[in-house]
């Protein structure tokens, strides 16, 4: 059987992820993401109305065209989990393909909404949710089957997707952490990842995301960051003053450990802006989470500047707000509350608590330094890097390759500069490039079997 792969996007950047694998007569798209840093440039620009092809020529969006060189049925659009730089692209080009959506509850939910608040596509792809651990067949010939390994990231009900065909596994490797004791859901599961190595014949090839290639060691748990932050708002609780605490919407586990912290210490905690409510609302509709009953939510504009003067009215010092801003985005709640613009007068002294860390790119790198000085200028003081990666350092890689053993490579994630660690890492355990270590750009083609 014919096996290949078409590298679309992520494979210069980080974002716009896009990959599809060609398995026979079947192909299979793994991710449709944007590329943020492209969004961000645009901040003036409604991307949501844009066509699909200014989207591509905007760089916002992969550039699907290379799927025209891929003879075969699309099957299936696998998203590996929610964040938009894996689904965001979904309810711009999705459309194109005759083909469900399969993905894992919860982002199967945030995918609804996608398609829901961006009719202008015309989306109406199935939607299927499966679980972790679940399999399910891919086309006509009974040869091929999509499974789901469950893995763990920054975002709750992540997989990992694995293609099996009679020619080895496709396992596609991104994103996550080795967390063995993660804050919501259950592990990492290695022996999975063990079994799929010795089974039949193998893994065929390896598509991983080389995001921490570069670091040493292994990426801790959450519970490493939910004990610092643990620390750190515990550290507050005889300040009489305003805490205010952002971090990565999508972050559950860790906007679950705020709400806690925030009830230890005597404060009640509120979750602001729409990406908040969005994510921690559908997490509890879902069940994932069981938030306090009296815990309140509110993305509006107005339901925001609303609750922002009742804290005002009964004291800062009763009230813990998470809101979202955590990269200094210019339309965010903290960087509202930064310039001013909103009923949350900020004092000397006041607390302003990071639960991330800046993703490594120019633009979001700009805008949160001039939110903390902005901050610093009304007299706040930043507590920075609160946080713990979603993705794997180097020991997690060794181990991965050690229970994959893959044929082939193919790093992913990165542009060329962020793969080097990833090739020295993989060049140490025998790979070479040009051989079994494929080093690609966007819109190519490999031909892993003829």
């Amino acid at each position: 059987m014919e096996i290949e792969i078409a590298t679309i996007g992520g494979y210069e950047e980080v974002g716009r992820q896009m990959t599809a694998v060609r398995a026979g007569d079947d192909v299979v798209i793994f991710d449709m993401g944007l590329n943020l840093s492209q969004v961000l440039i645009h901040d003036n620009v409604e991307t949501e109305r844009m066509h699909s092809l200014d989207l591509i020529d905007m760089g916002a969006i992969p550039d699907d065209r290379v799927m025209s060189d891929l003879e075969g049925d699309v099957q299936a659009i696998v998203p590996t989990h929610g964040h938009l730089d894996h689904i965001g692209a979904i309810s711009k080009l999705a459309h194109r393909y005759n083909a469900p959506v399969v993905a894992t509850p919860f982002t199967i939910e945030l995918v609804k909404q996608q398609i829901e608040g961006e009719q202008k596509f015309g989306v109406e792809n199935d939607l299927i949710k499966m679980d972790a651990g679940e399999t399910m067949s891919i086309g006509d010939s009974g040869q091929v089957e999509l499974e789901f390994v469950n893995v763990t990231h920054s975002i709750i009900d992540a997989i990992n997707p694995v293609l099996h065909t009679p020619e080895g596994a496709i396992v596609y490797g991104l994103d996550k952490r080795m967390d063995h004791t993660p804050v919501i859901g259950d592990p990492i599961d290695m022996d999975r990842f063990r079994e799929i190595g010795r089974e039949g014949n193998g893994v065929l090839c390896y598509i991983e995301d080389c995001t921490n290639a570069n670091k040493k060691g292994r990426t801790p748990s959450e519970n490493v960051a939910r004990e610092h932050l643990r620390d750190v708002l515990y550290s507050m609780e005889d300040y009489d003053g305003g805490i205010v605490a952002t971090t990565f919407s999508s972050h559950i586990a860790r906007v679950t450990s705020l709400v806690e912290f925030a009830k230890d210490i005597g404060r009640q905690p509120v979750l602001l802006g729409r990406s908040m409510e969005k994510y921690s609302g559908t997490a509890e509709r879902l069940d994932f989470v069981d938030f306090p009953s009296d815990l309140g939510m509110f993305g509006h504009r107005k339901s925001v500047d609303r609750t922002f003067k009742r804290i005002m009215n009964e004291g800062k010092e009763n009230f813990l707000p998470v809101v979202t801003g955590h990269q200094g985005e210019p339309r965010a709640m903290l960087t509202r509350m930064a310039r001013g613009e909103t009923p949350y007068e900020l004092d000397d002294g006041d607390k302003v608590v990071f639960s991330a860390r800046v993703i490594p790119e120019p633009t979001n790198e700009g805008q949160r330094y001039q939110a903390e000085k902005l901050l610093g200028m009304q007299g706040a003081r930043v507590y920075d890097d609160i946080h713990v990666s979603g993705h794997l350092n180097q020991e997690g890689h060794y181990e991965m390759l050690d229970a994959l053993q893959p044929q082939n490579i193919v790093p992913a994630h990165q542009d060329l500069k962020g793969f080097s660690g990833y090739v020295d890492l993989a060049e140490s355990e025998g790979y070479r490039m040009g051989r079994d270590l494929h080093i690609t750009r966007n819109g190519n083609l490999i031909q892993l079997v003829d």
